[in-house]
């Protein structure tokens, strides 16, 4: 039976893969109105919510491997990639780390790449909700 904390990772997972899609759709396919390209966030913010939820796929993780379920370590290894690029980011925005670690050229695709992150985040976060249940 489903608890609590798998509908929050589904629903968690729905939100974030909507962050990801909608701006894509809007702007490379022309659906939607144009606040689905959510302008009227700050661009520095998706890194963070990238490496939060990046955390939060971990954990469930970790729930997903006890279960003995074998997507959970590609969705262990995945939202640790993602993880570790985020704070790597946002280690380099505030200085911290400099050249190649501060990955720097994100900044030219930051909106592409985020969106598409945010795509696959939602997509294994709903996957884990169903997951962390075998």
């Amino acid at each position: 039976m489903m608890e609590g904390k798998d509908w929050l990772s589904f629903f968690i997972g729905v939100i974030v893969g909507s962050m990801g899609a909608l701006p894509l759709l809007h702007k490379y396919v022309g659906i939607g109105p144009a606040f689905f390209e959510l302008s009227f966030l700050p661009a520095a913010i998706f890194a963070y919510i990238m490496a939060g939820i990046g955390f939060y796929l971990i954990i469930n993780s970790f729930i997903e491997i006890t279960n003995s379920n074998p997507i959970g370590w590609f969705s262990f290894l995945l939202a640790g990639v993602i993880l570790v690029t985020g704070v790597l980011y946002i280690l380099g925005q505030v200085n911290i780390i400099s050249g190649v670690f501060a990955l720097k050229f994100l900044d030219t695709i930051a909106p592409l790449f985020y969106h598409a992150v945010f795509v696959i985040e939602g997509f294994f976060l709903m996957i884990a909700a169903f997951a962390m249940e075998m």
